[in-house]
């Protein structure tokens, strides 16, 4: 009986330790929407440069970062920079949406 009651508890322990961890890694990767009034200049002005006269859709903020999601021939990448416009990466936008499950 002690047997089973500390598997139940082991299992129950682990279940919660696991979603805990995955709530956390969610909250790490939530992106807010902005307004481009609300970027920096020296971002604005780096992701206009990446972006080489392709359309800028719209702004998101991730933690301090920001990234400007770009319409480029069909397709929208999203362009990661730091606050004073440090390129930090690129990435598929469609790539991004189908892990959170996302729709725009």
């Amino acid at each position: 009986m002690k047997t089973t009651n500390l598997l139940t508890v082991i299992a129950v322990s682990a279940g919660l330790a696991f979603g805990a961890s995955a709530q956390a890694k969610e909250k790490k990767h939530q992106e807010k929407e902005l307004n481009s009034s609300d970027v920096p200049a020296a971002v604005q002005q780096a992701a206009e440069a990446k972006a080489k006269g392709a359309k800028i859709v719209r702004w998101e903020k991730e933690g301090a970062n920001y990234e400007a999601v770009v319409e480029k021939d069909g397709k929208e990448w999203g362009y990661k920079f730091d606050a004073n416009g440090k390129s930090l990466g690129k990435h598929d936008e469609a790539k991004e949406k189908g892990e959170k499950g996302e729709k725009y």
